[in-house]
């Protein structure tokens, strides 16, 4: 292509195809010696050498491409989607509170509402198996979003009810939750804990005993059964004088700490197997499910606690 500029008419800053035409010069004669060609090859690859140079330079120097550009999952975009998440938990957990409580004016358990709880506690876990199942194959963000709402409507429902009755348990627990995860992810961060396998075949173990006794401890509350005296069951009767609840409790806080660890391992694999940008979401909602069983649990010691006293 031609130049306006006469200071790149020289030959080499042309297309070599325009240089035999080139007027005057000795290819338009058919003269060019041997010399003359190889120091026109040694500038053309010296222009090529340094186009290519400031190419790479301007590679270097321009800003590293994100999650947007390359479409890989990267932990920052999965923050943010996990912000997002708990953005919208938090949304209708303040719905939820209202709603249970009737517009913030029951003072005692009878007056306020389990409708949100139930419909959030039943929503959330319908919700949480149809993502479990299906972002194997596509991860759909509006199903995790609507697993966020109804969880949020679960959680600001529940802890209005234990509000209720033992005043200010729901900052207790907000401040233990946000201790747990901020140590847990201090310490993955600074490589001091790590997931392992032996450790996840004990984790493994450990949740499925804490699931069947879960089991037997709702049915022995549903069928009234002597041995499940108490608001909570079997977690209400004491062993050496400390209430069960409480020592069940510590285990599943550690259980859900190290759940935490499996989160964020499984997101550092993500993002280092470059998996697909949308996986982020995968990610925030494995997070959420752990966090807000985290909650729940601490919620329940310090409510089995205060209620022993």
């Amino acid at each position: 292509m031609a130049l306006d500029n006469p200071a790149f008419s020289n030959p080499a800053f042309q297309d070599p195809k325009a240089v035999k035409t080139y007027p005057g010069g000795r290819q338009a004669a058919g003269l060019t010696p041997p010399a003359a060609q190889t120091q026109f090859a040694t500038a053309q690859h010296a222009g090529t050498d340094a186009a290519a140079n400031a190419q790479l330079e301007g590679m270097y120097a321009a800003p590293a491409a994100g999650a947007i550009e390359t479409d890989r999952m990267s932990i920052e975009d999965t923050v943010w989607k996990t912000v997002g998440l708990f953005a919208v938990l938090l949304i209708t957990a303040a719905v939820g509170w209202v709603w249970t409580l009737g517009g913030v004016s029951a003072t005692q358990p009878s007056q306020i509402s389990i409708l949100p709880w139930m419909l959030g506690a039943l929503g959330g876990f319908v919700l949480s198996l149809v993502v479990i199942f299906t972002s194997r194959k596509k991860v759909r963000p509006a199903l995790i979003f609507a697993y966020a709402a109804f969880e949020g409507l679960f959680v600001g429902g529940i802890s209005a009810f234990f509000e209720v009755q033992w005043e200010g348990i729901v900052l207790q627990a907000s401040l233990a939750t946000f201790s747990v995860v901020g140590v847990t992810l201090a310490l993955f961060a600074s490589g001091k804990v790590r997931a392992s396998k032996k450790a996840t075949k004990v984790f493994m173990i450990a949740m499925l005993g804490y699931l069947v006794f879960s089991l037997i401890n709702i049915g022995l509350m549903l069928f009234n059964a002597p041995i499940a005296g108490g608001a909570f069951g079997l977690l209400s009767q004491k062993f050496m004088g400390i209430p069960l609840g409480l020592i069940i409790g510590v285990l599943v806080v550690i259980m859900a700490a190290y759940s935490l660890v499996l989160d964020f391992d499984s997101i550092q694999q993500g993002v280092r197997n470059g998996a697909p940008r949308q996986y982020g979401w995968v990610g925030g909602f494995g997070i959420m499910v752990t966090v807000v069983w985290l909650y729940i649990e601490i919620l329940r010691m310090i409510a089995i606690v205060r209620g022993s006293n």
